[in-house]
């Protein structure tokens, strides 16, 4: 009898499944082609349950007593279940697949975790003005910020209470404003606050560090002034001198002859002072542009000394040597390096005349960790104050201004040293003692 059941069965499915094929037939081709595959596929999909729910009702049929036309009412109600059900599910499946595939990656992310991944100092804030949250570039900057703390109590600033209640009271969709740290040291920011989205009840500062390019803005204008006064000065001599030539002195042979000899002397100092910015400039336009040829510092700082010479033994200074057996090679620029150690040189043997002597020596170091060579400029000279010798090397810095310009000084060599030794992965350090003399060494990497 069982057997008998699950043959009815098997007569059953296969009767549905050529009915929708028929059924199918009616349409268009290609439609009754895509309805038969379904049809079949959902069946085929359900087959189990349907065999099972079947069978279950035949067992009640042959057990029960029911009638024969009840069993296969039933059956055929399980058949067009079997065939509509699994096409509410599958659109119900489509339709979520369909809903996940519209949203955004963004919508699975937080505010935190967005707010941890701007590099500038950002505070979330709510229609109260308490804090919200602060991302860790904003606790490093202004310290610890605890939620719910009112900002207006943060920042005391004018300048950001009225950004916080102009950004609060939705005075346009976006309020800027300056805001200046002065604790440890100070900091410029460019403050921006608007709304987070439409009706979301939140706002945002977010801080621009403006420190940076303050400072460069203010070493450029430094800079444009010193040279322009440092360029006035002459100039002024000279037109002076040339007035006075065309007038009282115009028949005056002596004065003549020692305004002509102050005039040159002043346009040598503008053409010296021209050269310097220029090869300055050069500098900076490349300082990144590390040179890779080969340089032996024995050679090329005894040139230097033999350079130097005739200038040494004018101001009565003698020259020592201190150098290591063997030769001494580092990478870099010949003529680079060449202007690094007369620079250093000459202004030890001018500003350090009333010593008598300086000292060039060299060794090799690995102080640091890292191999390198120390060439040392020493002289006995009056010294450098202390507090001026972390200045010593910015443009036009000078500890006295008449003693510089008296040695015809720019103010810019050791300026030029420093760029120098930055672009070959050297540094400069300083030592001095007032009435003892100065130490001025360089550190270059023995590679």
């Amino acid at each position: 009898m069982l057997l008998g059941g699950l043959e009815a069965v098997q007569r059953l499915l296969q009767g549905a499944v050529v009915l929708g094929i028929r059924m199918a037939e009616t349409s268009t081709q290609t439609r009754a082609k895509r309805t038969a595959r379904l049809s079949a596929g959902r069946l085929y999909q359900n087959r189990w349950m349907l065999a099972a729910a079947i069978l279950a009702v035949l067992a009640v049929h042959y057990l029960g007593g029911a009638s024969t036309a009840f069993a296969a009412v039933v059956i055929v109600v399980l058949i067009l279940f079997a065939f509509v059900a699994p096409r509410t599910l599958a659109a119900r499946r489509l339709a979520e697949e369909a809903a996940r595939a519209e949203r955004s990656p963004l919508d699975r992310l937080s505010g935190e975790k967005l707010a941890a991944a701007v590099a500038d100092p950002l505070i979330i804030f709510d229609r109260g003005g308490a804090v919200v949250h602060a991302n860790e570039a904003a606790e490093t900057a202004f310290g610890a910020i605890r939620s719910e703390l009112p900002l207006l109590l943060k920042f005391r600033t004018p300048e950001m209470q009225a950004l916080i209640e102009a950004v609060l009271a939705g005075e346009g969709n976006a309020q800027t404003a300056e805001y200046v740290e002065r604790v440890p040291f100070e900091r410029v920011y460019r403050v921006t606050a608007s709304a987070v989205g439409r009706g979301t009840g939140l706002f945002v500062l977010a801080f621009k560090d403006q420190s940076e390019s303050r400072r460069i803005d203010r070493m450029r204008a430094d800079f444009i002034a010193n040279a322009s006064h440092e360029l006035r000065t002459p100039l002024a001599s000279i037109a002076g001198f040339v007035e006075t030539l065309r007038g009282p002195a115009k028949n005056d042979p002596n004065a003549r002859e020692q305004f002509l000899q102050i005039m040159q002397n002043q346009t040598g100092r503008m053409a010296r002072l021209i050269d310097d910015l220029l090869s300055l400039s050069r500098l900076e336009m490349k300082p990144y542009v590390k040179p890779g040829v080969k340089v032996e510092l024995r050679q090329t700082i005894e040139a230097v000394i033999a350079s130097l010479a005739p200038l040494a033994t004018q101001i009565g200074v003698i020259i020592e040597r201190d150098f290591p057996e063997g030769a001494i090679e580092v990478h870099g620029d010949r003529d680079e390096l060449f202007q690094v150690f007369q620079n250093l040189l000459e202004n030890a043997c001018k500003y350090g005349q009333s010593g008598g002597r300086v000292i060039v020596s060299m060794r090799r170091s690995t102080e640091t960790g890292e191999p390198e060579v120390e060439v040392t400029v020493r002289d006995f000279g009056p010294g450098i104050p202390a507090e001026h010798i972390p200045r010593v090397t910015e443009r036009f810095y000078r500890v006295d201004v008449e003693t510089s310009r008296a040695q015809k000084g720019t103010g810019l060599g050791l300026s030029i040293v420093k760029h120098i030794l930055s672009r070959h992965n050297g540094r400069l350090t300083i030592k001095s003692e007032l009435g003892k003399g100065s130490a001025f060494t360089v550190h270059l990497p023995a590679r």
